[in-house]
């Protein structure tokens, strides 16, 4: 049986572009998609989700096979995302 992994991290910034500056210059991470509303930097162990605030929910998302339906519970103003099988969900 293989674990669950956590695919992603989202957290808020007011500036993604500033906020990708930072993290490039800070760590060894890869930036996989930039946009002005949300960028993905890719580290060894599990990619972090740059988003605006209103335009994309703070959240992590986890991967497991074994998930039979996609489950989504608000908790304490996050939204934790379970997925199955590395396919991209996106709650607004």
């Amino acid at each position: 049986m293989s674990l669950t992994h956590i695919d992603h991290i989202a957290i808020e910034t007011s500036d993604v572009g500033r906020a990708v500056k930072w993290y490039r210059e800070k760590f060894r991470c890869e930036v996989k998609y930039q946009d002005q509303s949300w960028a993905l930097i890719l580290f060894n162990n599990v990619s972090l989700a740059l988003v605006t605030p209103g335009q994309h929910p703070p959240h992590f998302a986890v991967v497991d096979g074994s998930v039979k339906k996609i489950k989504v519970v608000k908790f304490i103003g996050m939204v934790f995302i379970t997925c199955m099988n590395k396919i991209p969900i996106k709650i607004l």
